[in-house]
């Protein structure tokens, strides 16, 4: 049974029962937000607690655990903004205001603290127009041998998930996310650890072409898929999807082939129990489809990474199923009251992403970070180190997430009123009910966007 889309139809009892949109965003963003605090601890923790970092990584990786986290969640929300939009146009004018402005900050961030000998760029030297290129479609871990920031190759497999999920939708196969979530898992087992990484790259084409034909093929395919004519929009998406999905499984360079197409697996996943939260796949399918999402997902690390002689198995183990309880306790928890704190966490969590390796730049270079220092005394600087974080990444988010987000929906309105509504005829309008008045749970400012847009968070290495 394929897991439809949500109709504009009255609730039927099963969704009437269903927890207001607010409460559903909210233990979204706490989650989003604790994968996030994963994250920085395991880039932290290199300097400030290496102690602590290193008897938590005998039993997980903090940093892969906390990404596949934040995949399920991206894979669960971002298919309802674009369902319910029904709109490819407003879709990815939303995501370019969503991402794009901490997106260049960071990037630009990077560069002058490299350029004054501040602070290194991620992976190798700069390429000139060639690491421009790379960067220009968050795609820099499939076109590049680099990344100038590390944290932002799950940004690659963001836009894979964006590009994939825009011909899905456009193609009429989006309803069957089960089918994707199983498809790529059995392609993570079956073909993982076959697939060579980085190989368009190293044939004939070479590094430099690659970015540009890809990019090339991406952009024209983004470009016609946001127009109103079926035919062009169609071919628009498939083009752009064709040429990522190959450059997910050919030219990556920054994670071997199974765990690519595990994410995609788990985001995948992520939207199926969207689904069947709704109320549109049946518990009794979509559970099982989880379990044997996981199960293969672990398969793929544990066979692959003995192919690929990866000395983190264990890790992998932990991680994939670690990831997949974390999301199952919060789904279990979506109809209780949220914290605010941690909702709030999840609405910064973009930023925490993106900033946190531009302040470890900083970090790195006080010269009483160095060195072996008692366990109170590292907690207390890995205290004040997040407390400079947590406070620039409000800072972030309320002078540049925010306002960029609002002249997004101010663009999509006024291209809407030239250009006209593209609503692909008989889509269905999907996801999240209009929410009511928040109480304590989502700050009261974040209410109009957040229940609009879903916030990316990524995390990452």
């Amino acid at each position: 049974m394929p897991d439809a889309p949500v109709t504009l139809t009255p609730p039927s009892p099963s969704a009437a029962a269903a927890p207001r949109a607010g409460q559903r965003l909210a233990w979204l963003d706490a989650l989003r937000g604790f994968a996030a605090l994963c994250v920085v601890f395991d880039h932290l923790g290199v300097y400030a607690m290496p102690h602590l970092r290193g008897d938590i990584y005998r039993f997980l990786d903090p940093g892969t655990y906390g990404v596949f986290v934040f995949f399920l969640v991206s894979g669960y929300i971002v298919p309802a903004s674009l369902e319910r939009k029904g709109s490819v146009r407003g879709f990815w004018v939303s995501r370019a205001f969503r991402l794009y402005p901490l997106y260049a900050v960071a990037l630009v961030a990077m560069v002058l603290l490299w350029w004054f000998n501040i602070g290194t760029i991620s992976g190798t030297n700069y390429q000139g127009k060639t690491s421009l290129i790379t960067h220009a479609l968050m795609l820099s871990s499939v076109l590049g041998a680099h990344n100038a920031i590390n944290v932002i190759w799950t940004l690659t497999y963001e836009m894979a998930f964006y590009l994939l999920l825009t011909a899905l939708f456009l193609t009429g196969t989006h309803r069957r996310s089960s089918r994707w979530a199983l498809l790529f898992a059995a392609a993570a087992v079956g073909l993982g650890g076959l697939l060579p990484m980085f190989a368009i790259s190293r044939s004939f084409l070479g590094t430099r072409l690659v970015p540009e034909i890809a990019d090339l093929f991406i952009l024209a395919g983004i470009a016609l898929a946001v127009t109103r004519f079926r035919v062009p929009r169609t071919i628009g998406a498939i083009l752009a999807a064709g040429t990522v999905l190959v450059l997910v499984m050919f030219n990556g360079d920054w994670v071997p082939p199974y765990e690519a197409l595990t994410i995609l697996a788990l985001m995948f996943t992520g939207t199926m129990l969207y689904r069947a939260e709704r109320g549109d796949y049946p518990w009794n399918r979509a559970v099982p489809a989880a379990v044997t999402v996981l199960a293969l997902a672990t398969a793929a690390g544990l066979w692959h990474g003995w192919i690929w002689g990866a000395p983190y198995r264990w890790q992998w183990t932990t991680s994939v199923l670690g990831a997949g309880l974390t999301f199952a306790i919060g789904m279990a928890c979506r109809k209780k009251q949220v914290p605010r704190v941690l909702a709030w966490l999840g609405v910064v969590s973009f930023s925490v992403y993106l900033i946190h390796p531009v302040l470890l730049q900083f970090y790195k270079k006080i010269p009483f970070t160095h060195g072996s220092h008692p366990f109170p005394l590292q907690a207390l600087m890995a205290a004040t180190f997040l407390a400079v974080l947590l406070a620039c990444s409000w800072l972030s988010y309320r002078w540049v997430e925010k306002p960029m987000q609002r002249h997004g929906r101010t663009v999509s309105r006024w291209l809407d009123t030239w250009f006209g509504p593209d609503q692909v005829p008989g889509a269905k309008a999907a996801a999240l009910e209009p929410a009511p008045a928040l109480e304590v749970i989502v700050p009261p400012e974040r209410e109009a966007i957040h229940a609009q847009e879903p916030v990316p968070g990524s995390v990452g290495r």
